[in-house]
């Protein structure tokens, strides 16, 4: 018996049935209500004969368009499917079928064959959005680890408001592991930068900075999946590169001297020096490029930057050539940005702690410095009348002179001791002055406030500060101790400004004195005679701290009949 002949049918209006009723008896006839289900069909089965009614130009116009428009989908890169109301596949183009994982999807339901995805919002029921007539958009995890956003529009005729939904997916795995990286890139930079009050106080700068390396190391490893690393950080007195960690670099690399100088330090000196990120491809051909991991063919290097300052660099090396990309680099310059906070944030925390202790010890210092001074005054007055008298008593008083100055020695250490490596600033107001650190120097005035001022100034500067109220103490300690700088202002209340000036310089003939006033008119014409005997420097009070560092550190002037004069 011959098959019956399988005959498909676009049904519209009714009217191509009623016309071919009679022939279609014999015959196995699918009944379609669309073109685009017609044209679905066509594809994936066999048929004898398609009947439609052709006279209708608005069905040609249509079967035409979706003739052409077929041809497109099928090129396309995006997936494309006709979904019905029962959410089966009725049509898909190539791309949507290898979503899928390949093989045929018509017929089938949307979700099964996507290996029933997770939903990820933000609508997480598109296609009861779309049958109800409006555009749903979300985002599927499916089980091939592949991500897919999904745009589907509701497609209607006339016979029903929402026949079919067409349904867009565009593949944005790429997208969406890079969006993770960058997340877990972000979420990394706050795990760096967290450091709990009680990390804070218990642990020292040094052990804090290891915990920071540590991090780091981890995070590189894996987040970016980087086995060779070096980070250098900027010395901004010398422009050294100094070494923070290394890992995968040779020791004569890890150990090398750089500069932030463009030539003759590598590709990091390069970075440090411009500020720019550098991507070397080939470094057997790369003129900037030195020797770090053995065997490197690539490296990837990028500055550390805050506030746009280079603070260091990040320099990472690959055995591949070429082994480093755009997206590396995207990548890596996210993550130094949130190092370089993080290291700045430790330098904040480290310098808190300092200045809270440094302010500590100041007022300690402040409080203890005017006292034992009134004891090193009263012992030397003391000894001064004991010496080549009783030996014995002379040695005691000696002992409580030697006791007094090394509770304030003490003090000053504990500070110093404060500041972390490599954190002293020299050429600044709050750090030890090479030229200054351990000068011994004598303050003589009988206020109260300069000589509390004196300790706290001089002494932050490093020198070791003693101070007398009036010229006999002052003479006395000049005659039994040895002082680098004397100031003593010209209007102490038991000598003239000339007597302090003259005593002061014969008890101390190689100590710098500096005379202070505060006075414009001088009726003694102490200066005048001061000068005459060799004063070099006046201060004029208030003298600006500049003008005390120029008295202090500046040259010893040629004599002469108008000496230097230091004023305000």
């Amino acid at each position: 018996m011959p098959e019956r002949p399988r005959i498909l049918v676009l049904e519209n209006v009714g009217r191509v049935t009623s016309l071919l009723q009679p022939r279609l008896q014999d015959c196995d006839v699918v009944r379609v209500d669309s073109v685009p289900q017609a044209l679905a069909l066509l594809r994936e089965q066999h048929f004898d004969a398609f009947c439609a009614d052709s006279t209708e130009p608005a069905l040609r116009e249509q079967a035409g368009d979706l003739t052409r428009a077929g041809r497109l989908l099928d090129a396309l890169a995006d997936g494309v499917a006709v979904v019905g109301a029962d959410l089966r596949v009725i049509w898909s183009n190539p791309a949507f079928a290898t979503c899928c994982g390949g093989g045929n999807v018509r017929g089938r339901g949307f979700y099964e064959v996507l290996g029933t995805p997770e939903i990820l919002g933000p609508d997480y029921s598109p296609f009861h959005t779309a049958l109800a007539g409006r555009i749903a958009t979300t985002r599927l995890h499916c089980s091939t680890d592949r991500y897919l956003e999904l745009r589907v529009t509701p497609m209607s005729n006339r016979e029903s408001p929402t026949a079919q939904l067409i349904v867009l997916a565009r593949d944005v795995t790429a997208e969406e592991l890079q969006q993770q990286k960058l997340d877990a890139l972000h979420k990394a930079g706050a795990e760096l930068a967290a450091l709990a009050p009680d990390q804070l106080s218990d642990m020292s700068p040094e052990e804090r900075v290891e915990l920071l390396k540590q991090d780091i190391r981890r995070l590189t490893h894996d987040l970016l999946h980087y086995d060779v690393i070096e980070i250098r950080l900027l010395d901004r007195q010398t422009g050294r590169l100094e070494p923070l960690l290394e890992e995968g670099m040779t020791p004569e690399a890890a150990h090398r001297v750089l500069y932030a100088e463009p030539q003759g330090n590598g590709v990091t000196g390069f970075v440090a020096s411009s500020g720019q990120s550098y991507l070397c491809g080939d470094a057997t051909n790369d003129p900037l490029y030195i020797q770090g991991a053995a065997g490197a063919r690539s490296s990837l290097t990028v500055p550390l930057l805050y506030e746009d300052q280079v603070i260091g660099t990040f320099n990472v090396e690959s055995p591949t050539l070429n082994g480093f990309g755009e997206q590396d680099l995207q990548f890596a310059e996210i993550f130094c940005r949130e190092i370089a906070s993080a290291l700045h944030t430790l330098e904040l925390l480290s310098a808190e702690k300092h200045s809270t202790a440094t302010r500590s010890v100041e007022a300690i210092s402040s409080e203890v410095a005017l006292p034992v001074d009134d004891i090193l005054t009263a012992a030397t007055a003391v000894l001064d009348r004991y010496i080549g008298h009783d030996a014995e008593m002379a040695a005691k008083l000696r002992q409580i002179l030697a006791g007094a100055r090394a509770i304030k020695q003490s003090i000053q250490k504990v500070g110093e001791g404060l500041v972390p490596a490599g954190k002293a600033q020299p050429h600044s107001e709050d750090g030890t002055r090479p030229k200054l650190k351990g000068k011994r120097v004598l303050v003589a005035d009988n206020d109260e406030r300069v000589r509390r001022s004196a300790h706290g100034l001089l002494g932050r500067w490093g020198c070791v500060v003693e101070t007398a109220r009036d010229t006999q103490e002052a003479t006395t300690m000049a005659r039994l101790c040895t002082y680098d700088y004397v100031l003593a202002d010209i209007r102490l209340p038991d000598r003239s400004g000339y007597e302090v000036y003259r005593e002061l310089r014969q008890a101390q003939p190689q100590a710098r004195v500096i005379l202070m006033t505060a006075y414009g008119y001088d009726p003694t014409h102490t200066l005048v005679k001061a000068r005459q005997d060799g004063l070099r420097f006046v201060l004029y009070k208030p003298f600006r701290i500049d003008q005390l560092l120029g008295a202090l550190e500046g040259p010893e002037p040629a004599p002469a009949k108008q000496p230097e004069v230091v004023q305000a």
